[in-house]
């Protein structure tokens, strides 16, 4: 039989709700005492439930995610997944609430989450570049105990407590991978592009996917990164002048987003199907290029496993309790035409959690 408070108190010499303020930290408990309680809890092989602590205190979790303010597909995709995430965990007394920034402002972020303290969160989820600013404004947070978990890119420079998405560093080689082998023995250059050569999953990636073609594909040239900042037009420009003025390219490597901009400007010069298009991430669009063969190849990541994954780490960090590692590491997925998955359903990505093992 498990042991009780009431045996921790029994063994302590202490009354039940003395045990509850040490159980707790709560102030006014003398420091031989707590060293009695806790010595008795050794003793006893007490383990708290603390779901049922907190279900009996009616403790809820309010959860802040951040999110850049972009019309990217993958954003608005991963706002989704959230929000369905947040509504299922709403009945273990979650309460998720979504905020959002402007993509290319941090002195807007950092005003954002320096009012978040104070406002009832238990734990800040945020996707963003790192910046001097945002560096401090997360250790301002963590200091007022507040746990901070990056999502998609990570922030290791900042403190932040833990780190949710797919190894950049990997996915990135796993791209070379990719295109050296759709590419073949002849030689071609690849051109590589990203919104930002300081974001840090852009660097990873680049990293990665320049150690497996110098390594193993020598006889392609890989290009320097063309910058997009997150704009359309931009990509279109940089991609339209880069093609016209290197007709040896035969391979294009889409670290970030912009999607739409890059396929419209391959079809109107003619290169459509005719090039190796490697990107990543799922979004709407880059599925319906990849059945029509304007993209060759994906490197994805389940963004439900991701949302719930979330949640979990962000609670853990709020009650102080370990990770389990192989629940919560995001895999990368290689999307091709001949093996698209389904439509997700809503109802299915809400179903039980099983899926992560898989993701």
């Amino acid at each position: 039989m498990r042991p009780t408070v009431n045996d921790i108190a029994r063994e302590a010499g202490v009354s039940l709700a003395t045990v509850d303020r040490v159980l707790n930290a709560r102030p006014g408990v003398r420091d031989k005492t707590i060293r009695a309680v806790n010595d008795a809890i050794v003793k006893l092989g007490y383990v708290r439930d603390l779901t049922a602590a907190n279900l009996a205190r009616s403790r809820n979790y309010r959860m802040a995610v951040v999110l850049p303010d972009t019309e990217s597909q993958f954003v608005q995709s991963l706002a989704d997944a959230l929000t369905d995430a947040g509504s299922i965990a709403a009945a273990a007394r979650m309460d998720l609430r979504l905020h959002r920034f402007p993509a290319e402002d941090p002195h807007a972020l950092a005003a954002l989450l320096t009012g978040l303290p104070g406002r009832g969160y238990a734990g800040v989820a945020l996707m963003a570049p790192e910046t001097p600013i945002l560096r401090d404004a997360i250790r301002s947070l963590r200091a007022k105990g507040l746990p901070v978990v990056a999502l998609v890119s990570d922030l290791p420079n900042t403190g932040r407590d833990h780190f949710i998405g797919t190894d950049n560093r990997a996915a990135g080689r796993t791209a070379g991978v990719l295109m050296g082998r759709f590419l073949g023995p002849t030689p071609a250059q690849v051109l590589v592009l990203g919104q930002s050569l300081l974001a840090r999953d852009m660097i990873e990636r680049r990293r990665g996917f320049d150690e497996v073609m110098l390594r193993d594909f020598p006889q392609l040239d890989v290009l320097p990164s063309l910058e997009t900042h997150g704009s359309g037009q931009t990509l279109r420009h940089v991609v339209a002048e880069r093609l016209a003025n290197a007709p040896g390219v035969r391979g294009i490597y889409a670290m970030g987003d912009g999607h739409r901009a890059l396929t419209q400007v391959i079809d109107e010069m003619g290169l459509s199907g005719k090039l190796v298009v490697i990107c990543h991430e799922l979004t709407p669009h880059v599925r319906q290029a990849l059945e029509g063969g304007e993209i060759t190849a994906v490197i994805t990541q389940n963004l439900g496993h991701l949302a719930r994954s979330t949640l979990r780490v962000l609670r853990a960090k709020a009650d102080n309790l370990p990770l389990d590692a192989g629940q919560e590491q995001i895999r990368i997925e290689i999307v091709l035409r001949e093996n698209l998955p389904p439509i997700p359903d809503s109802a299915a990505l809400s179903a039980a959690e099983p899926t992560d093992t898989a993701a």
